[in-house]
């Protein structure tokens, strides 16, 4: 063991020589791996950061939350299947509410993208806009940084409250307390009894959810003019454990409710947070395939250039490999020497390619989330080195087969 450990360390000394006696070009033989390492840990970076951020951006949904509702997330396809599906009603919800039992918290919903609130001279656009009862603020985990949120008074008799983002807050009351201040919404007058805590972007930062507007139900099919908005029910269920029972008894309920005939599919769709999950990780692996092909093109493009330069490494150092097999070297003790000097040649170029792409994802974060683990990183350097090894056998067993008496010879 000893002396594999000597002689190995002896072939990693020759291999990193061969390679500094030709520093030009081994950068030039590296290239196409450091492309191809570039482009796998930027396209990595990219989609661990998104899922992050989408992970992030969806947990307002919670994992415990059930949304019933006229269309199923993500039925584009099937589009004429659901559109003469009948509205949910508040009647409904009202139903729905009285006969079911497992749930923490139950919220009818409609909201609105876009609106212009203003106040004196100033305007700003909101990003999202719900009218809501009281219980949303459990559903759709929104908490007040500053005043209150909706009373079951204010849902009632449809005043004219909201709470705003903070955004909104701090574009439109920059230096003062916004709480109890009047605002218009679409022109309609509306007094501010809270700001939300700092919620960042949703669906991957595609809108802001300090930008949103939550108001009364009434209040809201006051302010929005568009009547046509869909009702949702959303229900919290308050343990992910029991989700599944508590679909399958919100179907039931809602089938007697909506007199779904036994003979008939649901004329509703129930949607949960892994909706989205299931329908992102789909998206995002058409392009990793995508993605892999692209790499894949790059890291085969850098294999046969580190192929080439062995070959020739091995020919111009034929009579080396004479000297050193006439001298006792093992015929595995060429071939290790050769694996190495491709390995390092690869590893290298990986290294170099990780030290393009960390400041690169950096630049890419400005606009797009990215995120680095270690894994990737090791995933990196582990391509790097199989690329090398793969590459580098056949020149290296060509090497190892060599004969000593035609090596010495060699001119």
């Amino acid at each position: 063991m000893k002396i594999f450990i000597v002689e190995f360390r002896e072939i990693l000394l020759i291999a990193f020589t061969a390679i500094r006696a030709n520093k030009l070009r081994s950068i030039l033989t590296t290239l196409g791996i450091i492309i191809g390492i570039v482009a796998v840990t930027t396209m990595s970076t990219a989609m661990v950061g998104l899922r992050e951020a989408f992970i992030s951006s969806i947990s307002s949904f919670g994992s415990d939350v059930l949304y019933v509702d006229k269309y199923p997330w993500f039925a584009m396809r099937d589009w004429s299947q659901f559109r003469n599906r009948k509205d949910i009603t508040y009647e409904q919800y009202e139903k729905l509410r009285s006969v079911l039992k497992n749930y923490e918290a139950m919220a009818p919903s409609k909201s609105s993208f876009g609106a212009t609130i203003k106040r004196k001279e100033k305007s700003v656009q909101a990003t999202l806009v719900y009218g809501t009862t009281e219980e949303y603020q459990k559903t759709g985990n929104v908490n007040p940084e500053q005043g209150r949120f909706l009373t079951e008074l204010d849902v009632r008799s449809g005043r004219r409250v909201c709470v705003i983002g903070k955004d909104i807050a701090n574009e439109l009351f920059p230096a003062e307390s916004p709480i109890n201040n009047m605002i218009k919404i679409n022109n309609i007058p509306m007094q501010v009894i809270g700001v939300l805590e700092k919620q960042g972007s949703g669906m991957m930062g595609s809108f802001s959810m300090d930008g949103q507007v939550i108001m009364p139900l009434k209040t809201f099919e006051t302010v929005i003019s568009n009547r046509r908005q869909r009702l949702r029910i959303d229900i919290k269920i308050g343990d992910v454990d029991k989700i599944q029972d508590a679909k399958e008894e919100i179907i039931a309920a809602m089938r007697v409710i909506r007199k779904v005939p036994l003979d008939k599919p649901d004329d509703f769709a129930i949607n949960q947070q892994e909706a989205l999950k299931d329908m992102y990780d789909k998206t995002i692996g058409i392009v990793a395939i995508a993605g892999i092909v692209i790499t894949a093109l790059s890291l085969f493009v850098g294999a046969i250039g580190i192929m080439n330069i062995m070959f020739v490494s091995v020919t111009e150092r034929t009579r080396e490999i004479g000297v050193r097999k006439a001298i006792g070297a093992k015929t595995w003790s060429i071939l290790l020497q050769f694996l190495a000097e491709s390995a390092i040649l690869c590893l290298m170029g990986g290294i170099i390619g990780l030290m393009i792409s960390f400041p690169l994802s950096l630049i890419i974060n400005q606009f797009l989330p990215t995120a680095m683990p270690l894994d990737v990183v090791l995933l990196a350097l582990f391509i790097s080195a199989m690329v090398g090894i793969i590459s580098g056998f056949l020149p290296a067993w060509k090497a190892s087969r060599l004969n000593p008496v035609d090596s010495l010879r060699y001119e």
